[in-house]
């Protein structure tokens, strides 16, 4: 019997995700990234500095209707727009994770079968051209192309097709009726390494912290890393991790960099069900989350989940205090 279906793995997910990155920080764009297995589960998240909150959230939606219904996302939208009411609103009701349809995101397949699905969204990520964009840096083998998909066509490594209606439209609004050589395309073009995401370093770092110790714990567990209003931007669960860990993670990391205090003591001193409903972003009073704090000053919020949740807590407060 063969093997139950994988989601993709977290290393590859990531160097997915990097490729973003660096295209990104090319075109000078702040959004998230993130990638959802076929499960519908997400294996990582990045934000890029100063992304600002909201962007994750929706790359994680597009990303997860790209691995679950594996098909483009902009597929998606014309379908939910063109079916009739009851349809399009009950597939959202039973779907809370779809709930922006929007275009972009992109199935991941491996050896033809689809294992994820990535998608980016953000401050500045859209399909629009930024301000002092050069036109070589949005253009794809000579033709116009827009930021948004650019990010996800290289990090896929495949050829270039746009998800978001005529770019020919937007390239001839801002550029006119110039015209960029395939030579000159800077579009699919290896972009340098990123450097500049002080943020999502220190956040990627603290991830990587928190699954070598639980990995030498023989766990397989998510992780969290949130700014000081509880927006992601790390997100990483394990190969294999339970799904659920996923959100434990983000709810506790939330919790604590919002209050000021491990998730674990927010019911003594507060009272869980009131802080809940003051709290606009993922919130969960149980052990798992810390505050990341540094000089005194509360920056966010580090969360562990899928596993024991003392364990997590003792795992999130270790990481958290070296």
């Amino acid at each position: 019997m063969s093997d139950h279906p994988r989601d993709l793995p977290l290393a590859e997910a990531r160097a997915l995700v990097r490729r973003a990155v660096d295209k990104a920080e090319q075109l000078g764009l702040r959004g998230g990234i993130a990638v959802v297995g076929a499960s519908g589960a997400l294996v990582t998240a990045s934000r890029l500095d100063h992304g600002g909150p909201g962007g994750m959230a929706r790359a994680r939606s597009k990303a997860w209707i790209s691995a679950t219904q594996q098909i483009p996302s902009a597929e998606h939208l014309h379908r939910m727009t063109v079916l009739p009411v009851p349809i399009s609103t009950g597939f959202v009701a039973v779907s809370p994770e779809a709930v922006f349809p929007g275009a972009g995101g992109m199935p991941v397949l491996l050896d033809g079968v689809v294992v994820g699905g990535i998608a980016a969204s953000g401050a500045t990520v859209s399909p629009f051209l930024p301000t002092g964009v050069a036109p070589e840096v949005v253009s794809a083998d000579g033709e116009p192309a827009n930021p948004e998909d650019l990010l996800i066509a290289y990090a896929l490594g495949g050829g270039y097709v746009g998800q978001h209606g005529d770019d020919r439209a937007r390239w001839e609004a801002r550029f006119g009726d110039l015209v960029v050589t395939p030579e000159a395309s800077l579009g699919m073009k290896p972009a340098p390494p990123a450097g500049a995401q002080v943020e999502l370093a220190w956040a990627v770092d603290l991830c990587d912290a928190v699954m070598d110790l639980a990995r030498s714990r023989g766990l397989r567990v998510s992780v969290a890393v949130v700014d000081r209003g509880g927006d992601p931007v790390q997100q990483d669960r394990m190969d294999d991790g339970v799904a659920g860990g996923v959100d434990v993670a983000l709810a506790t990391a939330s919790a604590a960099a919002r209050f000021g205090m491990a998730s674990a003591e927010l019911s003594n001193a507060f009272g869980a069900a009131a802080l809940g409903a003051l709290s606009p972003s993922p919130f969960l009073a149980a052990p798992g989350g810390v505050p990341l704090v540094v000089a005194g000053r509360v920056v966010g919020g580090l969360g562990v989940g899928g596993a024991d949740p003392e364990v997590c807590s003792d795992i999130a407060a270790e990481v958290a205090a070296s």
